[in-house]
């Protein structure tokens, strides 16, 4: 039996802090909450989950999340979504605890910032693919590894052309197939932009080119993420499509918890399906790589841009195929520094340049 851990979890009122919870419940043996942050779009959840778990730190906002993150503890599990998330994930570093990594973004906009402050194994992935790319990896060295293959549900509109995208709204958007997720990730999701995010995000985890991270759409998202190693063999992880087995892995890592969720019923028949991915409808991940490879502040860009204008799209001032147009124009407008080494304060600079000037273009196009 591993000992108890201490846990923090920033954004306990998300999707994934509140199913973080519900693995400390089942887990009180394994797992004690001396840290709770949330950003306060939902206080009374926040105040129930206070009183329950009575940690020794909590608060709301990005402050009292930096603040906890650097607190004494064995895992920080940051579920904060956003750009917001990056200044709590430079505190739990500093401080030397584990990061159980669910926001993304903090490590995509980062980049060098974050993983040049990480000691090997400090961070481990909350997301399902790269935590499935993780588990895959146990199976190999690093040397005998080809390529990682990321899969994609292809969202609720997998399938359609271009032009069947144009008339999409919030609400079809939000009716994910398979995940239940927070409204900005489910969003994310039918454009593909997230999946551009998780390329990037395995770029910078996993220490390998571009080139050789791929995306293939596979709709049941039973299988999570694959890694081909140099013999020609693939190694696959699978289960049913639920975040409570990469969260509890991430909070126990390297250990597993027994009995996190009911695993595959290999008993009943099914069928496997994948598929390339159609990057003329859906140009996200292309663009996401382009916006890799520049490196430097070119991701933040990319993130932020797309924060704005999912946020447009939800209140129905864009349209669905114009969110990935109005990145990549905005992507286009940056001139990424060269030959500096970024500063979290440069990251955070782009970071609001970009938000100034896709409202800036959202308003020109409006006119």
């Amino acid at each position: 039996m591993s000992e108890r851990r201490d846990i923090v979890i920033l954004g306990s009122t998300g999707s994934i802090g509140t199913q973080a919870l519900d693995v400390v419940r089942a887990n009180p043996d394994r797992f004690r909450v001396v840290g709770l942050t949330a950003g306060g779009s939902q206080e009374q959840l926040y105040d129930e989950q206070v009183a329950e778990f009575a940690p020794a730190c909590s608060g709301l906002g990005e402050d009292a999340s930096t603040e906890a993150a650097g607190m004494a503890c064995d895992v920080v599990l940051n579920a904060i979504t956003g750009a917001v998330g990056l200044r709590p994930t430079v505190a739990a570093l500093e401080s030397g605890n584990t990061l159980a990594l669910a926001n993304k973004e903090s490590l995509i906009i980062g980049g060098p910032v974050v993983t040049t402050l990480a000691r090997p194994g400090q961070i481990v992935p909350v997301d399902s693919e790269h935590s499935a790319l993780a588990q895959c990896l146990r199976g190999g060295r690093s040397q005998e590894v080809r390529r990682l293959v990321l899969t994609a549900s292809g969202g609720p509109f997998r399938g359609r052309t271009r032009e069947q995208l144009a008339g999409v709204t919030p609400e079809e958007a939000l009716n994910h197939p398979t995940w239940d997720m927070g409204p900005v990730v489910t969003i994310n999701s039918a454009t593909l932009v997230n999946k551009g995010l998780e390329v990037i995000e395995a770029h910078l985890l996993f220490d390998l080119p571009f080139d050789r991270i791929e995306v293939v759409v596979h709709p049941t998202s039973v299988v999570h993420s694959m890694v081909e190693f140099v013999d020609g063999s693939t190694l696959a992880q699978a289960s049913p499509p639920t975040m409570l087995i990469p969260i509890a892995l991430g909070l126990a890592w390297p250990d597993r918890v027994p009995d996190t969720a009911p695993p595959v019923d290999w008993s009943t028949p099914q069928t496997w399906e994948f598929l390339p991915l159609d990057d003329e409808a859906f140009p996200a991940v292309r663009l996401a790589r382009t916006a890799g490879e520049r490196g430097g502040t070119a991701p933040a860009v990319y993130n932020a841009a797309n924060e704005v204008c999912v946020e447009a799209f939800r209140t129905g001032r864009l349209a669905f195929v114009d969110i990935v147009d109005t990145i990549a124009t905005v992507l286009n407008s940056h001139d990424v520094p060269s030959g500096e080494s970024l500063t979290v304060d440069d990251v955070l600079a782009a970071d609001a340049w970009a938000r100034t000037h896709t409202l800036t273009e959202l308003e020109e196009a409006t006119r």
